[in-house]
């Protein structure tokens, strides 16, 4: 009994870090500046994202080659976005703090998002002008 009680709290407690360390990264990464380009192919109203924008921005990065092997796509960040919007949309009446919260966590998915682009164009742009320079 004890081994399987200290197996269960092991793998709670290792799901609850990597839970931590994967939103870590995403609140880096959203961090970083967004260009101009980015928010106006989004067309993102005054440069300020807001939760809507992020089917929009999944959208355009779909359409972003994607020529970094390394890069990994949006799936966990839209499987976050998609359980984010249906808590908001639970709590909408009676959790008014919740609401807030999922909000704001859904820009931060927004911001991720737009900076994934970013860097995909960052990419492609440096490959074109070393092909160019070849």
């Amino acid at each position: 009994m004890f081994p399987a009680m200290l197996l269960a709290i092991s793998i709670v407690a290792l799901s609850q870090f990597a839970l931590y360390y994967w939103r870590a990264i995403l609140t880096g990464v959203a961090a970083q500046p967004v260009s101009d380009r980015v928010l106006s192919a989004a067309r993102v109203e005054h440069g300020h994202l807001t939760g809507r924008d992020f089917e929009t921005l999944a959208g355009l990065h779909e359409l972003t080659p994607n020529l970094d092997r390394k890069a990994r796509g949006l799936a966990f960040v839209q499987g976050y976005y998609r359980v984010l919007a249906g808590l908001a949309f639970l709590a909408e009446k009676h959790l008014p703090a919740l609401t807030a919260w999922c909000e704001r966590e859904r820009v931060l998915c927004a911001r991720y998002a737009a900076v994934q682009i970013e860097r995909r164009l960052q990419t492609n742009l440096a490959l074109a002008a070393s092909m160019r320079s070849c």
